[in-house]
């Protein structure tokens, strides 16, 4: 392909419309605008970003204030199989209380995730409210416990029974 011919029969230097000169210009009186309408008078120009046509905007739908997560997000704690081999001794059980003490464990939390990064290389028993597969895939396999910790109780919701007929 030659490029010195890719431009040819190519107008870069475009002329501007001029409208409004006149009705034998095809482009007269109103100017390429159309009959009424929101931008056939001067003036009119394209509205800022939010305006939707007259709906309420998005920003004046949405909440200002008050709305938070944080009422019902949960934090947990997440820890690697590698982490744990490393401090805790053959047997020994890894709860988030003994996790708290060799310091992998810092900070308030709704719970504790253990994670099959790295690898166990002795037997533990582990008590934690989740685990991915590839730890339990671990635990197992030296012989360990891998115990989930329920969740607590959901409280009961005081509804009126229907009827019995």
């Amino acid at each position: 392909m030659d490029l010195s011919k890719v431009h040819i029969g190519v107008n870069r230097l475009k002329k501007k419309k001029r409208v409004g000169r006149g009705i034998g210009s095809g482009h007269g009186k109103t100017s390429t605008r159309g009959h009424k309408g929101q931008y056939a008078s001067a003036g009119a120009d394209m509205p800022i970003a939010s305006f939707e046509g007259g709906q309420m905007q998005l920003f004046r739908r949405i909440p200002k204030r008050g709305f938070s997560h944080a009422t019902w997000d949960k934090t947990f704690l997440v820890v690697n199989l590698g982490d744990i081999d490393s401090l805790f001794q053959e047997g020994e059980v890894v709860n988030p209380e003994s996790l708290a003490l060799k310091g992998l464990a810092k900070g308030p939390c709704d719970g504790m995730k253990i994670l099959g990064k790295g690898e166990l290389s002795k037997k533990l028993n582990f008590r934690a409210h989740h685990f991915s597969k590839s730890a339990v895939e671990k635990i197992q396999a030296k012989g360990g416990l891998a115990e989930i910790i329920p969740p607590p109780a959901k409280p009961k919701r005081n509804k009126m029974k229907p009827k019995q007929k």
